[in-house]
């Protein structure tokens, strides 16, 4: 089953960073956040990968080209005359990526739409390039495998990160209490699982996947929700990569399911 990334987009919210490169590659721990989700993929045992690219999509295509020189110790010769270059502690991953300019302005639906021939009309999965969690991958897929519909999103309560207040008629202030894991709405957090009749739902690059698509599916009845309950976390601000990312360093990363 493939594991198709969106990876495409401008990545605004956090231009600190993705004025220079596309989000997905921004890093974590040294790695970009999309290594990271496809980590966590592989570790289920999924290990084919199409990228949905756009935004500086060549900064995706040489950072895989140049795989061996991110992760392995290198010596360069010139003693002959020539570049040569040797590759010590060889070691690379066990995919397949294939990385798709699917354009620049695309819009998310445009851009599964343009991979329909990479995935050969099979069941796939489906996420965004910006988050990470521990979602049990294989747990998912057996529950999209069990209710036969269509799509399986994947959703979590975030919960409040401020106080609650409780307002009654006339603005009267009846209660103000600290969060609770109630307090949330259950949001689309991506890891979905899709059947190739998706791709009839999408009318083409100006189609937003979260829009039309979905509710087409919705008001069909073929869309169901896997709730998640561990650990998950978007990287829509620097304050949030900052707090992935010490995380990470910390040895606390919840997402990192592989030695």
């Amino acid at each position: 089953m493939k594991v198709v990334i969106l990876a495409g987009g401008f990545g605004t919210r956090i231009s600190e960073e993705s004025a220079t490169k596309p989000k997905p590659m921004i890093e974590i721990g040294g790695m970009p956040i999309l290594w990271h989700i496809m980590k966590i993929y592989s570790f289920y045992g999924f290990d084919e990968f199409i990228i949905c690219a756009g935004y500086k999509q060549h900064y995706i295509k040489e950072w895989f080209a140049d795989y061996f020189l991110h992760t392995s110790d290198v010596t360069f010769n010139f003693t002959n005359g020539e570049n040569e270059l040797i590759v010590h502690n060889k070691y690379t991953e066990p995919w397949k990526v294939t990385v798709v300019d699917t354009g620049l302005n695309t819009q998310t639906g445009g851009r599964i739409k343009r991979i329909k021939d990479y995935v050969n009309n099979e069941t796939f999965l489906l996420t965004y390039g910006d988050a990470v969690g521990d979602i049990n991958i294989r747990a998912l897929v057996e529950f999209h495998k069990k209710h036969g519909k269509i799509g399986t999103i994947s959703v979590y309560n975030f919960g409040q990160n401020k106080g609650v207040l409780e307002i009654g008629k006339n603005g009267k202030v009846e209660d103000f209490r600290e969060k609770s894991n109630l307090d949330g709405d259950l949001i689309n957090i991506g890891f979905m699982v899709f059947e190739p009749d998706l791709f009839d739902y999408i009318d083409g690059d100006d189609t937003v996947f979260e829009k039309e698509p979905m509710l087409s599916l919705v008001d069909k009845h073929e869309l169901r929700a896997y709730v998640h309950k561990g650990y998950w976390q978007c990287m829509d601000t620097l304050r949030e990569k900052q707090e992935i990312e010490k995380l990470w360093y910390e040895g606390k990363a919840p997402w990192k399911l592989w030695d």
